[in-house]
């Protein structure tokens, strides 16, 4: 049963957008909001000979690759120029620059999860850089000239996302990670879990429950919770995986505990809650977020159980 609203309920603490898929994360104190998301959130992606994604779920050493923009690419009005450049860094490897203004050759056939579509190709520099440190894969950005990637019309019909999994925004409280990390042998940082905005100064899993919330002057419907796949388990500093996440997120975050009354139960773990931007779909201003800024709920369910996942 949803439940009006509640005011002021948390604060934007971090935000956090991953220009290539599956790198290491920007930690920045503002964001824009494109029709896909944050601003060159999940643009790139790195793939291999048949196209299909190169992810830390099949190559942990993606965690291992830092990532920098310039620090005006998340001004509200910013355009890159000749001398701006995708700056991709990683242990043993020299220094690649990927102009962000370079046209670049269209190459058909890539694929996320169930997408397939066209994607430009950044050249033979890069594909050669990936090459040497990961195998034969090459770096593509989104077609965003010609392909639109939808979200699941079954949750959130009209959105869409780049190279995204599924959902533009990916919304963590910082309460919740504090109560995982009380139950852990060893802490575990925010980036394990690759959230886009976490939030600070409200109770352990209340984003479970929140439906519709307005951060600063733009509203956020809350879809469903964020089911962990095993990159969560990758330590970010070192790529090796560890299993202590997993089976402590299974005792007290899995569909079985959380939503006991499902009739097919299948073994899954919920850390997080993934989110559209209902303002996004509207024309006019540029949208942007800001650390500091406040959060409101305006909707929310009584219980995880109720909560779409």
């Amino acid at each position: 049963m949803a439940q009006e609203g509640q005011g002021v309920v948390a604060t934007v603490k971090a935000i956090w957008v991953y220009p290539i898929k599956s790198c290491r994360g920007i930690s920045i104190p503002q964001a824009p909001i494109s029709p896909t998301g944050f601003r060159r959130d999940r643009q790139w992606l790195v793939v291999n000979s048949k196209g299909r994604a190169y992810t830390q779920r099949n190559e942990p050493k993606l965690a291992l690759v830092g990532v920098e923009l310039p620090n005006e690419a998340f001004s509200e009005d910013w355009e890159p120029n000749k001398h701006s450049y995708l700056v991709i860094k990683a242990p043993g490897m020299d220094v690649l620059k990927v102009p962000l203004m370079k046209s670049a050759e269209t190459v058909d056939g890539v694929s996320v999860w169930e997408w397939s579509g066209s994607a430009v190709d950044e050249g033979p520099d890069a594909a050669q850089w990936f090459s040497n440190y990961l195998g034969k894969p090459r770096l593509v950005r989104f077609n965003d000239a010609s392909e639109v990637r939808p979200v699941d019309p079954n949750y959130a019909r009209g959105y869409r996302v780049m190279f995204s999994d599924g959902y533009p925004f990916l919304l963590l409280s910082q309460g919740s990670l504090d109560a995982l990390n009380a139950l852990l042998r060893e802490p575990v940082p925010i980036n394990r879990f690759r959230p886009n905005i976490v939030v600070d100064g409200c109770e352990p899993f209340m984003e479970d429950l929140w439906t519709e919330i307005r951060i600063s002057k733009l509203k956020f419907q809350g879809v469903k919770l964020c089911s962990r796949c095993k990159v969560p388990t990758i330590n970010q500093e070192t790529a090796v995986a560890c299993s202590d996440l997993t089976e402590t997120l299974m005792s007290f975050r899995s569909d079985k505990v959380l939503r006991p009354n499902m009739k097919q139960q299948q073994g899954r773990v919920y850390f997080g809650k993934n989110m559209v931007c209902i303002d996004s779909l509207t024309q006019g201003n540029t949208k942007i977020i800001k650390v500091g800024d406040p959060v409101f709920v305006l909707k929310m369910v009584s219980s995880a159980a109720d909560a779409a996942a």
